[in-house]
Formats: structure tokens, sequence, C-alpha cells
């Protein structure tokens, strides 16, 4: 009979059909016929001797990586999710029940462990062999499970069957006798006569057992089992037993139920996840073959398995395992990397979220286009997030595992809070708060009008938006924070002293890449664009710059008039740090310096729905929108500042001003008066500001009124809703004005306009 089972025909993908679905991609099969060449699971990477090349990232890594949770297992909830989504749980599994009645490799999977041609296929409807030697190099293989039920390896793990065939070979479940009978994993090689199999296995005992990290399955022991046929001794790595399902085994499940997994929850995988690659990084190791079958959800807890990968950074010598359409592809010529680990993560990511056809294709290393893949054009910042892990050169993805799990962060608090409308703000470890909130003080020196002024100015941008923090390992941070409170002048002079090395100055400080960047944002702010423009160049011509530098272009630009200059900068540093809100409130007004009012509103609320600390953005957000003519979603916008904000008292003035405020001939409508009267009436206001606005909002019932506009009736700040009243009522206010004014002749303008607008009378 033969084996030969249908293949997937989704254009790139060589899995096998099975129930109607690939157990590869997880899709019914294509329309058409459309397969690439078998690709080899973890199979091993041939190049060149070459040393492994140490990567930073152009985002520098100066983002903390999230501390290592302790202790091994978690019996209740766990913290998957990052306190941000609930993940459904997956319980766990009876042991016993994972263990495969006929444990056979499917033909489409047998490759040479040398020189990853097929072996073992089936001729003319004849099945393949399990055993045997490679055609193409005369290599050994075999695919057949080495230990049987019951038999006993190394005196002390009794075997009950094979859970799974892996990259190196078939997985074995047994019991420690020795231990409390606990379950073990037991793992085998892919051949025993396979040298760099049995090196890899070596390597793993020799490095894997000092690895301890509640996120990664923790390696118990290594044992020497006589093979019962050949006699030849294996070698076999004891390992923790991980119940649950792989990311792969849910992402399966869910497409044969035509369901997607929701971004949240992938996003909540990857952030679980990156710091057991960090742990790995910081002990100078590799994992090399991270996907989605590699990682266990058990309850509500992730562990890496299958470390048959791992490998030292600096080793050269010894065979790399990974898998095609995850693996870098600067992974032949330079070897694993750190870069290479997170790189991988990313493609995860990518087909984890996504349907990606052809990702397995040799040469595809490129994400698929927005246009075709609507989660990506739907998701910008997570569409940022993929492009920047998975840029094709190294030195421009992430630098470290924190520093990606900081950003991914950022990228689920976002996906969350404009699903539902729900803020959720959080400290930036890159940028301080802003420094002003951007059209506030206008709004309280115009009693609310600046809320319908043209664009800020630039200056005013440049002095109030958010600043990247100083790396606190700098040599120069202690210098830098006595400079802290000095008046702008006076701290450009002394950052000037200090970045040019003048008499008395530490030469730690003078060559600072911190004191440079500090020296630049002062010379923007004073306006010395010049000067600013050449202490940025410095920075790149000695290989100090990093985002900070891109940012403080992107300042100086905007600073000069310059708004698509600054919007490309800003859009740059968007792309490094996809997780941060600082760098979109800084793209909304470039665009918005730029005309380009879609655009900027856009960012402006996507900022304030995540974060309303960013009340800049509240302010920005109601000026486009009152310049589209939506005077109820500008109110709206002001509105959502809440009222523990030390600006909620001028987005308030400023929604009254929208309130009473019309730029056509029709008067203002009751319900607008109504509403800015109840808006003033909760406020609490010096007596100038509250006799101003009450003024305003009063002579805009007078002008609905004259206009031959009904108010309905009952009162308004005191006065009947009669042309009579408002009168009276308007001529009170503006003489109380006149008593407040702080000079003659303001006060005579103030009694001209109360005697004006007093209705006639007998006395």
């Amino acid at each position: 009979m033969s084996t030969a089972m249908t293949r997937c025909t989704q254009p790139g993908c060589d899995g096998t059909i099975d129930g109607g679905f690939c157990d590869v991609c997880g899709l019914a099969p294509a329309p058409a016929l459309a397969g690439a060449g078998p690709v080899s699971q973890a199979a091993p990477v041939a190049r060149p001797g070459s040393a492994s090349v140490p990567v930073t990232s152009s985002a520098g890594s100066r983002a903390g990586s999230r501390g290592s949770r302790s202790g091994s297992s978690r019996s209740s909830r766990g913290s998957l999710g990052a306190g941000l989504v609930d993940v459904p749980p997956v319980p766990a599994r009876d042991p016993a029940t994972a263990v495969l009645a006929d444990p056979k490799v499917p033909e489409n999977r047998r490759f040479c462990g040398k020189c990853e041609r097929p072996v073992g296929r089936g001729v003319d409807g004849r099945p393949g062999l399990a055993e045997g030697f490679c055609r193409n190099c005369g290599n050994p293989f075999s695919f057949i499970p080495k230990l049987e039920p019951g038999e006993q390896v190394g005196g002390q793990y009794e075997v009950l069957g094979c859970l799974a065939h892996g990259g190196l070979g078939w997985i074995y479940l047994a019991r420690d006798r020795n231990v409390s009978d606990r379950w073990v994993v037991l793992k085998g090689l892919l051949d025993s006569g396979d040298a760099d199999a049995m090196a890899a296995a070596v390597a793993e005992r020799r490095f894997l057992a000092t690895v301890e990290h509640p996120n990664i399955v923790r390696i118990y022991n290594f044992v020497q089992h006589a093979d019962r046929r050949t006699g030849e001794a294996a070698g076999y790595i004891v390992m923790e037993y991980v119940s649950g399902q792989s990311l792969r085994q849910i992402l399966l499940q869910r497409r044969q139920a035509s369901q997607s997994l929701p971004l949240p929850v992938a996003l909540a995988y990857a952030i679980e996840v990156l710091p057991a690659l960090g742990y790995l990084h910081s002990k100078g190791l590799v994992y090399c073959d991270f996907k989605p079958d590699n990682v266990i959800q058990t309850e509500e807890q992730l562990k890496l398995i299958d470390m048959g990968g791992v490998r030292p950074i600096d080793d050269d010598d010894s065979p790399i395992y990974g898998t095609v359409g995850y693996q870098a592809p600067e992974i032949a010529t330079d070897g694993p990397s750190p870069s290479s680990d997170l790189y991988t993560v990313g493609r995860a990511l990518a087909v984890l979220t996504f349907e990606f056809s052809g990702y397995q294709s040799t040469f595809q290393h490129s994400l698929p286009d927005p246009a075709k893949v609507p989660l990506l054009a739907e998701q910008e910042s997570f569409h940022r997030l993929l492009r920047h892990a998975t840029d094709p050169d190294p030195l421009r993805r992430f630098g470290t595992a924190g520093e990606m799990a900081e950003q991914l962060t950022g990228v689920l608090r976002e996906v969350l809070a404009v699903a539902d409308g729900e803020a959720r703000p959080a400290f930036s470890a890159l940028f301080s708060p802003e420094l002003q909130a951007i059209g506030a003080a206008a709004a309280m020196d115009s009693g609310g009008a600046g809320a319908q002024d043209a664009a800020p100015l630039a200056a005013e941008v440049v002095a109030a938006l958010p600043v990247p923090q100083v790396d606190t390992t700098d040599p120069a941070a202690g210098f830098l924070a006595t400079l802290s409170t000095l008046d702008p002048v006076p701290r450009t002079a002394a950052l000037y002293a200090a970045a040019t090395g003048e008499p008395g100055t530490p030469p730690e400080v003078a060559g600072s890449a911190e004191t440079r960047l500090a020296l630049a944002r002062s010379l923007i702010v004073t306006g010395d664009l010049d000067g600013a423009a050449s202490t940025l160049a410095d920075l790149v011509a000695s290989g100090l710059a990093d985002w900070r530098t891109t940012w403080y272009q992107g300042l100086r630009e905007l600073a000069a008039g310059r708004a698509g200059a600054a919007r490309t900068a800003f859009d740059a540093v968007c792309d490094v740090l996809p997780g941060e809100l600082a760098p979109k409130l800084a793209l909304a007004f470039a665009a918005e310096a730029a005309a380009d009012r879609a655009t900027a509103a856009r960012y402006f609320q996507l900022v304030w729905t995540v974060d309303r600390s960013y009340v800049s953005a509240a302010f920005g957000l109601a000026r486009m929108r009152l310049a589209a003519g939506d005077r109820s979603g500008a109110i709206a916008a002001l509105a959502g500042v809440p009222e523990t904000s030390s600006h909620y008292v001028a987005a308030q003035l400023a929604a009254v001003e929208i309130h009473v405020t019309r730029r056509d001939q029709a008067g203002v409508s009751p319900d607008d008066l109504r509403e800015a009267a109840g808006r003033l009436s909760r406020l609490k206001l010096d007596t100038a500001r509250q006799e101003h606005l009450t003024a305003a909002i009063l002579q805009a019932a007078l002008d609905s009124v004259a206009a031959g506009q009904a108010l309905g009736h009952g009162q308004l700040l005191g006065s009947e809703l009669t042309e009579r009243s408002l009168r009276f009522g308007l001529e009170k206010s503006y003489r109380a004005l006149a008593r407040l004014a702080p000079d003659g002749a303001h006060r005579i303008e103030l009694v001209d306009l109360a005697n004006d607008v007093r209705p006639r009378t007998w006395l």
C-alpha cells in the first residue's frame, strides 16, 4: 500500500493535507497546484567558517529588559498577557494520552541529516524505506524509533512511547523511577551514526544544564543507552515534560475552525517568550530555531522547548540548526546572533497573525504588501514592528530581546486601546512626559479661543515635546542632571562649554554622546539651528548616532519650517520605536505643519486614545476636527481631558468657546448655549475669566435671538431667554469686567460696550 500523502497546494507550502487542512499552514488546498520543493524542518545550515559579529540596533539598547520571573512552574494564574489581555488557558494534558499509537515520520518530512536531500521516499506506488543510506551523499538514515515501551534507559527512565519526531530525532515520554515517578522527556538523535547530530547532543549536555528560566524547558540529565538492535551507544537528553499545546497546534485549530489568532494574543505570546531569549543571550547563547512549533502553552505559561539548536554565540564550528522561513538571511554567511533570534520572533509573529503565503520559500525574506493583508493595513504600528524585527540588515533590527519586548508591549497597548476606546497609559523608559500641553496655554490666555487658532508655532512645539531620556550609564548623566533647572540660554552655554572640552571639563563629559545630544536640543530650542546641525553631524561622523540623533534632526527641521523633512525624520523614529507614543505625537505636529490635517488627526487621535496624559494630542485633535467642520467632534476631544489633569480647565474653556463660536451665518443653537453654560457653571474660575466667558455666552445668545432664532424657555446664566433680559445680563458682565480692567483705556472700552448693549429704559 502506498504511503504517499496529499501535498498542500498553497504557494510555497510543503505541508500535507490532513482532515481537509494543511498540517503546516493550516489552510485548505488551493484551487490550483502550486507547490515548491520540500522544506526541511530544523535542518542544519552549511556556511563558510566565519565569526559571529556583534549586533547593535539603530535603536540602541537602553530599553531595559523585563526582569526574569522566578519559579519554574505556575499552578495558578500566570503572567501570560502582560496584565493587558486575557489569553485563553490551555488545560494540562494527561501525559500518557500524548503517546503516539503508531510512530512514523511522513515521507514528505524525511530528509538526509547531512545533505538535506529527500530520503526514504516511495517510488511507483511502493512505500519508501524508513532506514537506509542517502543516495546523494551515502549518509545513513533511520526514522524508526530506537526505544520501545517498557524499555529502561539509564537505569531509571522507563519509556512509555514516542511523543513526536523533531529536528534531531524521536522524542519519548518516560517516567523517572528514581524521582517520584515524575514525567520526563527523552530526546534521542536523528541517527546515532550522524556525527553532526551527536556533536549537537554533546554540546547540549555541556551548557544546557546551566540554563534555568521559568519559560525554558529544564534539562535534568544526559544518559547513554545501548541500541537494542545494533548494540551501539546512543545519547539521550532527559528534560522536563511540558504538557499543553504548541503555538502551531493552537494556530492550526483556529484556522481549521475558520478563525484567526487574535493579534493581542499573538503579541502576548511574544512578550512572554522574549525574556527567555534575552536570558539565553545574557548567558552567551543563541536559540537559533524559534518558531511556533517550539513554544508550548500549558495553562497560562509558555515554555521554549527543543533546545537542540541552542549554541554559544562564539561557536563557529558546530552545525547551525534552524527552519526555512524563519531563519534570518545572514545565517549562512555570518552565523546566528541575538539579532537573528529576534528576526525569528518577528517571522513567527507574522505567521501567527495572518495568512503568510510562501513564507517558507528560500528567498522570501520580505513581508507581504499591506494592501494584500488587511491586518497590516489596519495595524500600522504592528507592521512597523514586523519590518524592524525582520529587517534584512542585522544592524537595523532591535538590539536586545528586552528592547523588542518593550516595543511589543507598547504596540499591544495601542491595539487594545484602539479596539475598545479605553486608554492604556504606561511610563516610557525612553521618553519624558510632554513638557507642556501644546494649546492649553493659549486656551487659558484667550479664554478658550486658542482651540480655534491655526497650527501652534514651531518653537512652541519644539520646546514642549517629550525629550529622550538620558542614558543613566553615560558618564555625563550626573553632570546633565545639574543643568536641568537652568533657563535655556545659560543651559546652552554650559552644555557648549562641556561639549567642546573647555578647561575644567572632565574628558568623559566632553566626549559623551549624551552631552552632545543635550546640546543639540538646547541649540534647537534657543534658535541656533546651524549650531544644532553641526552638533548632530559630529555625532553621526563619530559613529555615535542612533534614533535620538534622528529625533533631534526632526526637531531641527520642524523649527526651520521644513515640515516635510521633519515628517521623514519622525517617521523613521516611529519605525525604530513602533510602541512609543512620543514619535507619533511629533509626527502629528509635523503633519499639521505640512497642512496634512487628515494624517495629523489620525496620529493625534491615536496618541490620545492610548494615553490621556498627552493633552497636546487632545488640543491637536480638536483643532483638526474643527478645521474639518466637526464641532461636536472637537468638543468631544476636549471633553476627554480628565478632571484630574492640570489642563482640565483649559480644555473646558476651549470647549465653551467652540460651543458659542460659529463661522457661518447661523446662530448658536439652544443646545450649544446650554451646554456652554453648563460647562462654565461647573468650573471654578477667577472672577475675570468667569465674567469674560459669561459675556461670550450671553453675546452668542443675543446674536441668535437677533437673527430670529427661538431659544425656548428658561434661563441662561441667570438671564431669561429674551432679548431684553439677555441685554441686561450682558451689560452686567461688561460692567463687572470694567471694574477688573488693568488700565483706564480698557475700562472705558468695556463701559462703552455695556452702554451699547443696555436695552432702552425710561430711566
